[in-house]
């Protein structure tokens, strides 16, 4: 759970900057919109190979583009 340790000198508009930053590195508001509608094992299953196949072509375009500077 994120919370902020604030000076005497922050302003409010500080503070909340600081909150909201650590919301998004704990990826709070992501997990919450993924958790707001149930997901089934099929789902999960197809965008996680979705993923795995947007890595592997990244993967091949960065040693394609490796490969023709050499």
């Amino acid at each position: 759970m994120p919370g902020i340790i604030l000076n005497s000198r922050d302003s409010f508009d500080d503070a909340y900057r600081k909150f909201k930053r650590q919301c998004d590195r704990n990826l709070i508001v992501t997990e919450a919109r993924a958790r707001q509608h149930y997901e089934t094992k099929t789902e999960a299953r197809k965008k996680e190979k979705i993923a795995t196949r947007k890595k592997i072509l990244k993967k091949l375009f960065m040693l394609r583009r490796y490969e023709s500077r050499l």
